[in-house]
């Protein structure tokens, strides 16, 4: 057993072998799942010999350090984690009684990188166990899975400048990720783990592709994408930034390639109504919404001059047909090519390869310059037969509407600033209703009453119309002369479902010679899995890595029995993450492995038969996915309630996005030239003024909290900054949660990073404040088991547990047990440990600890730090583990309030106040005022007259004044008793 002194200094070692307070930097070898790896890595530098308290030291010659622990985590939490993994705790069983209530609670799968878990991850991981350990002891069937989003672009990218094979490098980086989640002590049911990089998993995954090709849902197409040819693939829009690959910087440009699509926009109307069932973020569902972007409008057609040319347009305002004053198409639009003037082909080539390199959110950025080159051409406004200049533009986009939009700059912000640049007529044709507007100055983008929008050749007159009736009369026009018709639009795009990568999932298509049809491999083929390669650089030529292992690309149609190729292009990571909750409803690895070995035997239906499970309950993870990876699952899903094989709607019926843990708080303070502190709202970037860094550990006697700002103690006129960033290896702030553990140990982690404030919202971490935690923890063992013996030694068992709870004690566990169970199904953790803070201070301060009471205390305190807790029950006389034992219920009795506070007066004064029961007499409520020392000095050596007493409102204590005139008669004899009446207010100053 080891003990230990908060901080833990070894002050014989130099600075950088210190295991300091910020846990940061000193060791850089991980040795993870070993407890005292560091203090054995001190040793063989140092020749120190560690001992553990209470052993006899050998004489060696070597200096010898005792290490003291607050409380024995390290040995509770590897006995305990031992525990739960040799006897199964948290398997869910084969057989379950579908009687009981289920609770589904999921995280987002991590990708597994070769950095391991920094303290920002758990956050999430820990939230969800508490909701899981809860609902077990609520006499839930819980379901509580862990597995890895493992394919994608880094392990491939890792593979190529290390000729690791990627699959490698994912079963070590899952090791490293598995060991350091069991070092937290996660409930996880470890026999359901799964990767989406395995071919049982990915069998599936290609069966799920298989029944959209069949649908019309999946279907090749040429697209334009964001290709970089340093690292061979496309990108989506996401994954560039500026230009360039979010991953590494290479250039990106836009090219159309042959991609396979998904039709997600099939179910765009359902996708969006659906939301507003789910018990998801508002934020999240605002954010599925924008990016659905449905909209209503109109297309029309605008014929090109001297051509047989039709450009269709699509536009949310036909109401300001009259107003627009030039076209515009996408650069990539089909029909450019055909419509270019011979003078002005040179610059529309050059304008469409500078687009190229911008990804379409750099082009849609509202802040941007708007920039564009004439076509040469003209359009026909068919509503006043008017010739329109045809220009080309990178703000609009190929890929939404028609690619091509009618320009009305007096009632639109991008068009006037385009139109303002390129002198091009503006013509306001909506007037405010207030009064005019002066359209040259700005986009009038309101509502009002339509001008200037009147043509009797056309036959259009919507002149004197409120905006809404004159858009329908437009579209009624439209449909009438045959130039356009009612149309409702999405700004959601089919999903792009190809990458040029090796380490994905193959494609289970393949295709006849000299045939670009697709042929669909049969079920009983699948999986159809990867091709082992030895190099997996870029081709440079746009094909996929797949396309070098010639073995497997060749094959035979077994249908037809002609020579066929195989699709090289790969699925991309979010495949695998789109369905990954209806395979953890599996029982076990066994089961997948028959399902794998004997799939002739089995369906997706019988995979996914046990609808029990579905929906998942609680869905955690960040903000990051709320658009994409949860689209894509919810369309996923959707299309496998259509055929049958899931029985709801929706995958997901809560999401919850953790907050981010910053890393900790940086001070930054100036200094200038001649070395002075200058005040941060001095400092201007024209001075010669000097950053001096200060880390949160060093600044509590330097820097100081004044109002809203952060100022120097010493001088408390200079404020400084102070700053706190995400984690992340190149700022150098990252903090392993391995180090955190091994010093302060896994319930010290799980409890601070659910107190460091509200769940949902981004926190900074700071070394104090788990230091806090742990002494909190302390103080519960300590409780519990006593204080140690001057040796540092623990005794075995607990203190005197003995007597019947008395009635405060009861009101104090109560409240306890209602906060803690209310704040964790609020997922209001912090305020759950506070509650537990304060049952322990009050139980400190009692003269017995009952039994029962301490019991219900461990039970609650578990969910939170489930090893000291293991220990405690183990301590307190019980043989099994208390993972299924029932949580305390709240007895609403023991809630009411049966004291109150009572006020009291002497002579109509209030003098203090008294704690009294509800049912209080008057002669008890005399008894406890006369003891208290604020009323009984104002009655010592007076007569009482008489009491009047309110019960549950006021004791009021009238003095006989006669008594008390005599003593002021004494004044004059006596000066000192005149201190005395003043003091007792009846003689005034």
């Amino acid at each position: 057993m080891f003990t230990q002194i908060q901080p833990l200094r070894l002050h014989f070692l130099p600075p950088s072998l210190q295991p300091s307070s910020n846990l940061r930097r000193h060791q850089k070898t991980h040795l993870s799942c070993i407890f005292y790896s560091r203090l054995r890595l001190f040793n063989s530098l140092t020749g120190v010999k560690y001992k553990k308290v209470g052993e006899e030291c050998k004489s060696s010659g070597k200096q010898e350090v005792v290490v003291r622990r607050a409380y024995p985590f390290d040995e509770i939490e590897e006995k305990w984690q031992l525990y739960w993994e040799e006897n199964k705790t948290f398997r869910t069983p084969d057989e379950i009684d579908t009687s009981k209530p289920k609770f589904y609670v999921l995280d987002m799968f991590p990708y597994p990188s070769g950095a391991g878990l920094h303290v920002g991850h758990p956050l999430g991981y820990t939230a969800t166990d508490i909701l899981a350990r809860l609902k077990r002891m609520q006499g839930f069937n819980v379901l509580h899975p862990m597995g890895w989003d493992a394919f994608g672009l880094p392990a491939e990218q890792y593979a190529i400048e290390t000729g690791t094979h990627p699959k490698l490098t994912t079963l070590k980086n899952i090791d490293r990720f598995r060991s350091q989640l069991k070092l937290l002590g996660f409930s996880y049911d470890w026999d359901r783990e799964i990767s989406t990089t395995e071919p049982e998993y990915y069998k599936w995954t290609q069966w799920i592709f298989l029944q959209l090709l069949k649908r019309g849902l999946a279907y090749q197409a040429e697209v334009p994408v964001n290709w970089c040819p340093a690292l061979g693939t496309v990108l989506a829009n996401e994954e560039v930034v500026d230009g360039l690959s979010e991953r590494g910087g290479h250039p990106v440009i836009r090219k159309p390639m042959r991609q396979w699509m998904l039709k997600i926009t099939a179910y765009a109307d359902r996708l969006l109504e659906d939301l507003n069932d789910l018990d998801w973020p508002e934020s999240v569902k605002e954010m599925q919404r924008n990016w659905i972007g449905r909209s209503e409008g109109a297309e029309m057609q605008f014929n090109v001059v001297d051509t047989d040319v039709k450009i269709t347009v699509y536009t949310t305002r036909p109401d300001t047909i009259f107003g627009a004053t030039y076209l515009v198409l996408a650069p990539e639009h089909v029909l450019l090519p055909s419509i270019v003037s011979g003078s002005q082909s040179k610059d529309v080539e050059e304008y469409k390869e500078l687009a190229s390199r911008k990804s379409e959110l750099e082009r849609t950025e509202l802040q941007k310059e708007k920039t564009g080159v004439f076509s040469g051409c003209y359009a026909i406004n068919p509503a006043n037969g008017k010739p329109i200049p045809i220009w080309v533009a990178d703000y609009v986009l190929g890929s939404y509407g028609t690619g091509a939009i009618m320009a009305v700059p007096a009632h639109d912000t991008r068009d006037h600033e385009f139109a303002m640049k390129y002198n091009i007529p503006v013509c306001g044709v909506v007037t405010p209703d207030n009064g005019s507007f002066s359209y040259l100055e700005k986009a009038y983008t309101g509502e009002g009453i339509i001008i200037n929008s009147s043509n009797s050749t056309s036959g259009l007159d919507i002149d004197g119309l409120p905006c809404k009736a004159a858009g329908s009369k437009v579209i009624e026009w439209l449909e009438k002369t045959g130039n356009g018709m009612k149309k409702v639009n999405f700004k959601l795009r089919d999903w792009l479902f190809a990458r040029q990568r090796y380490w994905g999932e193959p494609i289970p298509v393949i295709f006849l010679d000299d045939t670009t049809e697709g042929i669909p491999i049969s079920e009983a083929e699948l999986p159809l899995t990867l091709p082992e390669l030895d190099e997996f650089t870029p081709t440079g030529t746009g094909e996929p890595p797949l396309a070098k292992a010639l073995s497997w690309v060749k094959t035979i149609d077994p249908t037809s029995g002609r020579h066929a190729r195989r699709e090289t292009n790969t699925m991309p990571q979010w495949a695998g993450s789109c369905w990954y909750d209806l395979f953890l409803w599996l029982n076990s690895f066994y089961v997948m492995l028959v399902l794998f070995l004997v799939p002739m035997f089995f369906t997706f239906h019988h995979l996914c038969a046990n609808r029990y499970w579905g929906p998942v309950d609680v869905y955690v993870g960040g903000a990051e996915h709320a658009v994409l990876h949860l689209l894509y699952a919810r369309f996923w899903h959707k299309v496998l309630y259509d055929i049958g094989v899931v029985s709801t709607k929706e995958p997901f019926k809560c999401v919850i996005n953790q907050g981010i843990i910053l890393g900790e708080v940086q001070y930054i303070a100036f200094r200038d030239p001649d070395g002075n502190f200058v005040s941060t709202d001095s400092v201007d970037s024209t001075g010669n003024f000097c950053q001096e860094i200060v880390p949160e550990e060093k600044a509590c006697p330097f820097v100081i909290k004044s109002g809203d700002s952060f100022v120097l103690k010493e001088n408390t006129n200079i404020r400084v900054i102070a700053r706190a960033h995400k984690m992340s290896k190149s700022r150098g702030n990252v903090i392993n949660p391995d180090d955190v553990v091994l010093e302060y140990g896994a319930d010290s982690l799980r409890l601070y990073e659910m107190f460091m404030g509200p769940f949902r919202d981004s926190k900074t971490w700071s070394t104090s404040g788990i230091e806090g935690v742990h002494r909190f923890l302390a103080r519960v063992w300590r409780l519990i088991v006593g204080s140690p013996s001057p040796d540092g030694l623990f005794k075995d068992g607990t203190v005197d547990l003995e007597g019947e709870p008395s009635m405060d004690q009861l009101r104090s566990l109560h409240r306890c047990i209602d906060k803690v169970t209310e704040e964790i199904e609020g997922t209001r953790f912090n305020t759950g440990i506070s509650a537990m803070m304060e049952f322990t201070n009050a139980a400190y301060k009692w003269d017995k600890l009952p039994r029962s009471v301490i019991e219900a205390f461990v039970l609650l305190l578990s969910p939170y730090a489930p090893h000291m807790a293991e220990e405690l029950w183990s301590r307190l006389g019980h043989s099994t583990s208390l993972a299924y034992e029932s949580f305390p219920k709240v007895n609403p009795d023991y809630l009411k309030e049966s004291t109150l506070v009572l006020p009291v007066q002497i002579n109509g004064k209030t003098r203090g106040t008294i704690q009294v029961e509800k049912t209080c007499s008057e002669e008890d409520a005399f008894k406890l005022a006369s003891l208290d020392s604020k009323v009984s000095k104002f009655l010592e050596g007076k007569t009482i007259k008489k009491k009047i007493f309110v019960p549950g409102k006021i004791l009021n204590i009238i003095l006989d004044m006669k008594s008390v005139k005599s003593r002021v008669m004494r004044l004059h004899k006596c000066p000192a008793e005149k201190c005395i009446l003043q003091e007792e207010g009846i003689v005034a100053l």
